[in-house]
């Protein structure tokens, strides 16, 4: 029978990735949306289309701090698994978590 941190390790790898990859499209987001801002004002489209594309961008830039957090939380929770199934570390499972970590570290600083 399988390991049951092997489990806990697919899952907690899945988070990490999940959230890793929600930042990036945020800032990405964030970037698109900042353009059409721009893009409008210098259009000088109707205040209230402008506004609305406004109140988009805000949203988009407020959920980067949130993902970040949880992406850091996850973060912590996946380290902590890793360092307790050492003894696993020829597991492809195991290999990919430690992947992902480093993927995760360069995005939490």
């Amino acid at each position: 029978m399988a390991d049951p941190r092997i489990k806990t390790l697919k899952i907690k790898t899945g988070v990490v990735k999940r959230l890793t990859k929600e930042k990036l499209m945020y800032i990405q987001e964030t970037e698109q949306q900042r353009e059409k801002v721009q893009k409008l004002k210098e259009a000088g489209i109707d205040e209230s289309t402008f506004k609305k594309q406004e109140e988009v961008l805000r949203e988009s830039q407020m959920m980067i701090p949130d993902t970040q957090r949880r992406l850091k939380a996850a973060f912590e929770d996946l380290k902590s698994v890793v360092a307790d199934c050492e003894e696993l570390k020829e597991e492809p499972d195991y290999l990919n978590a430690q992947k992902f970590l480093a993927e995760a570290e360069k995005e939490i600083n």
